[in-house]
């Protein structure tokens, strides 16, 4: 766990207070904190809807805060303290009984107050898991002497890199924020459960996962799956998460949600990541790395199969990009920047970070992926938010199902006929001293080079003489070149932007063959005075 995933779990914080459910009802005996009952010691019967209709009932309640109370010495505890408390893996659920999965789990304290309830299910039937201090070791921090703190989140185990060790594939921990990994990769980007009025000048909400439901996984089990209660003042969720591990490590996710209030700035399978700058950002950059992100682009395939890529930036102010669909096939935070040369950051290793892609399972009918992008001046702070929004408000009292499938992965699944963009360069068109300035290359104005590789510009046949198509919502642009690139296979677009006296202007490019068929996917890019 580093820093930035600390900062970011931290924000579910403004939810936390110190008010208690009322207790008398089955969902408040079941997730009321410290409350273990002799009905919870020999378990309840748990099965498909469970979760669901306790988040019914919780959305015909009035909502009320987590509980937060810690003692005193791990409210206040510092970071590094945090980090010396560390789970014994000896104590780890289903360790040595010969299943594919082994479950770890985090301590309550510093950033992480909010208790968890976890549980186990078996045959149908679910027991709480019970908290000791001897499931821990504390370094420098204190041993609490209380011995029902409860858990802050939970994090699984699976061979998926070699077959004699249990590497880390997911965490949850903090709101409703999950990762996950695929086989040789380390943590990046964060998905959640739902995004509520991000950037919203009043204050974005942010739902909390309060429960969790494990089920014992059989032996030579290929996914486990995963039950999850959300609660958040305007709405309540069950969730269902069947896990794969392995080269990539799939979520099939399924969402029910149940409104408080009528929801219009609900953000459906939301990704969070972080950019800094790369080749195409680097306004102000000193910094001996060549790029720092966990994430280089929004890749989306629309409900008409357009396949388009929209690299990220790191804004001056807060930018939202809106991408209008019907039915939309799949979208995704990426980086595809895959070479240790591409970052030079032998610590952070970049380059082995996750790309996410959330593939929609039926149909969500009409609404747009929404970007985010927020400044920011480190590499320690999540900027980046994507997800979906339907076209009609989400109404209050009612069930609103989303299935999709999460893919954490190198590269996402979509058309491999079309080229792909490796690189975007942004820089001033500054001409030699002897010679006048390019046509239509005014002050002020940009030249941009766009490298495509992949598809069938790697075929001597695809690669007919591609001609390239810009177009431009304001300003103007000049000297558009299509031109083969240095690696065999490759082909890159250059062209300059003047914008004139324009504070935006949108852009898109692509590579055409002959007959006007595309050779690539769309380029997108916003550029802002």
């Amino acid at each position: 766990m580093d820093r930035r995933e600390l900062l970011i779990a931290g924000l579910s914080l403004p939810l936390a207070a110190l008010g208690r459910p009322v207790l008398g009802s089955p969902l408040s005996l079941l997730l009321d904190e410290g409350v273990q009952t002799a009905a919870q010691s020999a378990g309840t019967a748990f099965g498909a809807e469970t979760v669901p209709a306790l988040a019914r009932e919780l959305a015909a309640q009035r909502f009320r805060p987590p509980a937060g109370d810690l003692p005193e010495a791990l409210r206040r505890i510092a970071y590094d303290e945090y980090r010396d408390i560390r789970f014994d893996p000896s104590h780890s659920l289903w360790r040595g009984e010969g299943r594919p999965f082994q479950a770890q789990f985090f301590h309550r304290g510093f950033l992480h107050a909010q208790r968890v309830e976890i549980n186990e299910v078996v045959a149908g039937v679910a027991r709480p898991l019970a908290y000791s201090p001897d499931m821990f070791t504390f370094g420098a921090a204190a041993k609490p002497a209380a011995t029902d703190l409860g858990f802050a989140g939970f994090r699984l185990h699976a061979p998926i890199n070699r077959p004699d060790y249990f590497d880390e594939v997911c965490a949850f921990l903090g709101a409703s924020y999950f990762r996950a990994v695929g086989r040789g990769q380390r943590y990046g980007l964060s998905a959640r459960g739902l995004a509520l009025r991000t950037a919203d000048p009043a204050g974005e909400e942010f739902p909390f996962f309060k429960a969790f439901w494990l089920e014992r996984p059989a032996p030579g089990a290929a996914q486990i799956r995963v039950h999850a209660l959300m609660d958040s003042p305007s709405a309540a969720a069950a969730f269902a998460f069947v896990i794969h591990p392995g080269a990539d490590s799939v979520f099939d996710v399924s969402m029910r949600l149940y409104p408080r209030v009528d929801l219009a700035q609900a953000g459906i399978a939301p990704l969070t990541s972080m950019f800094q700058f790369d080749a195409g950002d680097r306004v102000g950059i000193d910094d001996y790395r060549a790029a720092v992100h966990d994430s280089d682009g929004l890749a989306l395939l629309n409900g008409a199969g357009e396949q388009l890529w929209r690299p990220l930036r790191n804004p001056a102010s807060v930018q939202e990009s809106l991408f209008l669909d019907r039915q939309p096939r799949g979208f995704g935070l990426m980086q595809r920047k895959r070479t240790f040369n591409d970052f030079g950051d032998s610590e952070a290793r970049y380059d082995l970070r996750p790309s996410a892609w959330v593939e929609p399972q039926g149909d969500w009918g009409e609404g747009a992926v929404h970007l985010f992008e927020i400044p920011t001046a480190d590499e320690y702070h999540d900027n980046i938010v994507a997800f979906w929004r339907p076209r009609q408000t989400l109404d209050a009292g009612r069930e609103h199902r989303f299935d999709y499938r999460l893919h954490w992965c190198d590269r996402h699944p979509w058309n491999p006929a079309l080229a792909r963009v490796e690189a975007t360069r942004v820089g001033g068109v500054v001409p030699a001293p002897e010679l006048p300035p390019a046509a239509g290359a005014g002050v002020g104005a940009r030249r941009f080079v766009i490298d495509l590789g992949g598809g069938s510009l790697q075929d001597a046949a695809g690669a007919r003489e591609p001609r390239a198509e810009v177009e431009a919502s304001a300003g103007r642009v000049a000297n558009v070149v299509a031109q083969p690139g240095a690696v065999a296979g490759t082909w890159r677009i250059a062209f300059e932007l003047d914008p004139g006296s324009e504070p935006v202007i949108e852009l898109r490019a692509r590579l055409l063959a002959t007959d006007g068929s595309p050779l690539s996917e769309t380029w997108l890019y916003r550029w802002t005075a």
